[in-house]
């Protein structure tokens, strides 16, 4: 770990996993009409220490594309949604549930974003002097 990372902490990580949540809410709401289809969801607690823990992939060339973080059938922190209104052809994506956990989780990452671009604007001026 580099200085850098040690001053954003997890904040990174975390803005990470809440791009992948955002990500599986909006599969679960485009799969709202598929039968047979189960509404996922991310552990974040979980997934954050397994990111954290996780040995960084080194990359060999310039070139390459960092997956490590993005896929996610890689984390093991993904859970089925229980739901409250079981439907007939067996799809447990609940509309207004899963609108209601977008704005939730677009509002938390929204908030890693602004927390993240607080703390770079602290090391830029430490950076310039000001």
């Amino acid at each position: 770990m580099t200085i850098i990372d040690n001053y954003l902490g997890t904040h990174s990580t975390a803005l990470t996993v809440r791009n992948q949540r955002l990500e599986l809410i909006s599969r679960n709401i485009a799969n709202a009409t598929t039968p047979n289809y189960r509404a996922r969801d991310i552990d974040f607690a979980k997934a954050v220490a397994d990111l954290s823990q996780s040995s960084p992939v080194r990359l060999t060339d310039a070139a390459h594309v960092d997956g490590a973080a993005s896929n996610l059938s890689t984390i093991s922190s993904l859970v089925y949604r229980t739901p409250l209104n079981p439907s007939l052809d067996n799809n447990t994506v609940e509309i207004g549930v899963e609108q209601a956990a977008f704005g939730k989780a677009a509002a938390e990452y929204q908030a890693s974003l602004q927390f993240l671009e607080n703390r770079i604007s602290t090391l830029r001026k430490a950076f310039r002097g000001d």
